[in-house]
């Protein structure tokens, strides 16, 4: 899944991706736009991490783990058959109930 290529393979052209940090961990403060440069920034928060499809608000999400504590959450808006928008929540308050034992 680190593959740049094949996140981006997954994601419209136009895609964009907004980060939520909370300003505790580092992220973009401008939302992030084109599959190039999202899949970038997902392929930057995977190294050593498990991913896992979710519910996230009630549709399929993606959570980031890494030894078992979740690292981030992502809400994903799809447009057809690709990932048009992301919603990426980074920061560690918003996560606690994320974390698995």
């Amino acid at each position: 899944m680190g593959d740049v290529t094949a996140i981006e393979a997954v994601l419209g052209a136009d895609a964009v991706a907004v980060c939520d940090s909370g300003g505790r961990v580092p992220a973009p403060i401008r939302p992030v736009h084109g599959a190039a440069e999202v899949a970038r920034l997902l392929r930057a928060l995977l190294p050593g991490a498990d991913l896992t499809v979710a519910s996230v608000n009630g549709h399929a999400g993606l959570v980031i783990r890494q030894t078992g504590r979740a690292v981030a959450v992502i809400a994903v808006s799809c447009d057809r058959d690709r990932a048009a928008a992301m919603w990426i929540v980074l920061n560690p308050a918003k996560l606690r109930d994320w974390h698995r034992s």
